[in-house]
């Protein structure tokens, strides 16, 4: 049976995961991967599923669950955690790559994870109070498992910390700007990943200046120029920019001063 990486996107409701098998191995370089299945465990805490699929489509897995049995996301993750490794007979993956939402100013590419690590993301955690509590989560747990696995944090602020200076200020006291209020941008696993694929889908306009969206329950645009991000709608949070599923996107600053006392 091959070594494989898993890779996983652990948040409130769902942890969405993706096994890779190891292939085509020389002298020690990875020379290419293949994937052995898919799925998630969504509805935690209402209605618990576990969905997985194998590389051909097929399912593997198509369980249901009560609220009770997997309450939380860290219930979720130790039911995924032994399903996973009763099907690959106990053995852990060789390395995982976890999706973080919040890099802070410290982190403008993916890192290999330490304790130092942990600690510094721990901090951004009142930044992004619904998310990297639940990133953190598995992180964790498969340390405290498999101290010696290889975890990296891919986070979807890295892409946009290479903005023009213009682009990432606010007009506040250098104080905050050196305390880290900025114009972060998220989404940018999402943009990483088109700027990569554009070349080979989309060769003539890759290099060029680009507007793209990512559209879902949350939703931003990018502007992009060889490859890189010059600005995002998403600001200091991911509640600017937009209207999406369940944030209001840009609000005028007026507007709750003004908005009691407007007409009815």
């Amino acid at each position: 049976m091959p070594d494989t990486i898993l890779v996983a996107n652990a948040g409130s409701s769902s942890i969405k995961f993706q096994l890779f098998d190891i292939v085509d191995e020389i002298n020690g370089e990875t020379l290419g991967l293949d994937l052995n299945l898919k799925g998630q465990v969504e509805g935690i805490g209402s209605h618990p599923s576990l969905i997985a699929r194998d590389a051909r489509g097929e399912f593997v897995a198509h369980e249901t669950f009560a609220a009770a049995d997997l309450p939380d996301a860290q219930a979720a993750l130790a039911h995924l955690g032994s399903w996973l490794r009763a099907r690959h007979g106990g053995a852990f993956p060789v390395a995982v790559g976890h999706r973080v939402v919040h890099g802070g100013p410290t982190y403008d590419t993916h890192v290999a994870i330490d304790d130092d690590v942990i600690a510094k993301l721990e901090v951004l955690v009142p930044l992004a109070p619904l998310h990297q509590p639940n990133n953190l989560l598995p992180i964790r747990a498969i340390r405290a498992m498999q101290p010696d696995v290889l975890q990296v944090a891919c986070f979807d602020t890295a892409f946009h910390r290479g903005h023009p200076e213009v682009a990432d200020r606010y007009a506040i006291p250098e104080q905050l700007y050196q305390d880290g209020v900025r114009r972060y941008g998220f989404h940018g696993l999402s943009y990483e990943y088109i700027t990569h694929t554009l070349p080979t889908v989309a060769p003539e306009v890759a290099g060029g200046r680009l507007v793209v969206a990512h559209l879902g329950s949350g939703a931003s645009m990018c502007a992009i120029r060889d490859g890189r991000s010059i600005d995002s709608t998403m600001g200091f949070t991911a509640l600017d920019g937009l209207p999406m599923g369940t944030r209001c996107g840009r609000i005028d600053p007026g507007f709750g001063d003004l908005g009691p006392r407007l007409p009815h």
